[in-house]
């Protein structure tokens, strides 16, 4: 993965922006923050394998939410 110059928001995060996250490609790394700490949270860190495998279980429904907001 090649470099981003800025942190991407989500696109689901709605024109407030309030609660989703945000990412941005360093460094041969895929970095992800909360954007409720107004980019002063932690930055959680992962290989291009690891980000291609988290979204490939997103596409699958792995983290599908049932009617109480819980994993289903």
């Amino acid at each position: 993965m090649e470099d981003i110059d800025r942190w991407r928001t989500s696109s689901y995060s709605g024109n407030g922006g309030g609660n989703c996250v945000e990412v941005v490609s360093r460094g041969g790394m895929i970095l992800v923050r909360d954007t409720r700490q107004n980019g002063h949270g932690p930055v959680r860190r992962y290989t291009p394998d690891q980000w291609r495998a988290f979204v490939a279980d997103v596409r699958n429904g792995q983290f599908n939410l049932d009617e109480r907001g819980r994993l289903s």
